[in-house]
């Protein structure tokens, strides 16, 4: 191989190449490094934010932001705007030559949980406050999810006779219960709930939204009928 001129020669240039790249790469890094290159300096939010105040939003960012434009770290930047109540994501990008950009996806309260925290319309479970007048959700842990879901389900089938829920519960047995707007209490059970409530809808403008003042409950968990409470004569 030493009496191969070529070779030597290929070998020798490609050393060279390598050594060449190894120092641009050096460079790049040293220079990408200094704290004076491409420095941020403004944080541009995709959308005003509805609850979340733009104060907080730049506090945050800046709270974590070390580094210039490429350095910084956009998942620590990112965590610590998902721990701002109201805010349900984030995604940041780096704009050239010194500006992140913000994109923010806010919760939409559906209703209010046990220990004052909320429900979005994604069925999760949020910590904020708020004066929204918004229906009341009971159940076990981890069931957020599927009470939002049929909360949509009974609000549409409740609409048709324009009444509306101001609670939905669901006991630790799997059992559904709904209490109206107007006080009037929906025993529904463990299974066919759909179809209850679709019966109490269909006999309640014909013979129950007459006696709505003194109606107090209807327990729709019979195969064939339904029992009430709160009229006159009833127990």
């Amino acid at each position: 191989m030493w009496d191969n001129a070529g070779l030597l020669r290929n070998i020798a240039n490609a050393f060279f190449a390598l050594s060449v790249l190894m120092m641009l790469y050096g460079a790049i890094h040293y220079a990408v490094h200094l704290p004076n290159f491409l420095p941020l300096r403004s944080v541009r939010l995709d959308a005003d934010p509805q609850r979340v105040a733009a104060a907080d939003i730049l506090r945050a960012v800046h709270s974590e932001v070390r580094g210039n434009l490429f350095t910084v770290d956009i998942e620590r930047v990112r965590q610590s705007l998902e721990t701002l109540p109201w805010v349900r994501s984030v995604s940041i990008r780096r704009e050239f030559p010194n500006r992140l950009a913000v994109q923010l996806e806010e919760h939409q309260a559906l209703a209010h949980w046990s220990s004052g925290m909320l429900v979005n319309r994604q069925g999760e479970v949020f910590s904020a406050s708020t004066d929204q007048l918004l229906p009341e959700f009971t159940g076990p842990e981890g069931s957020s999810s599927e009470v939002a879901a049929y909360y949509g389900q009974f609000s549409r089938q409740l609409a048709k006779v324009d009444l509306q829920m101001a609670q939905i519960i669901l006991s630790q047995r799997h059992a559904w219960k709904l209490r109206l707007s107007n006080g009037v209490v929906l025993e529904l059970g463990r299974e066919d709930m759909q179809q209850r409530l679709a019966r109490f809808v269909e006999v309640y403008p014909y013979s129950l939204a007459a006696e709505l003042g003194s109606l107090k409950y209807v327990d729709l968990r019979y195969r064939n009928g339904f029992a009430v409470g709160g009229l006159e004569g009833q127990s």
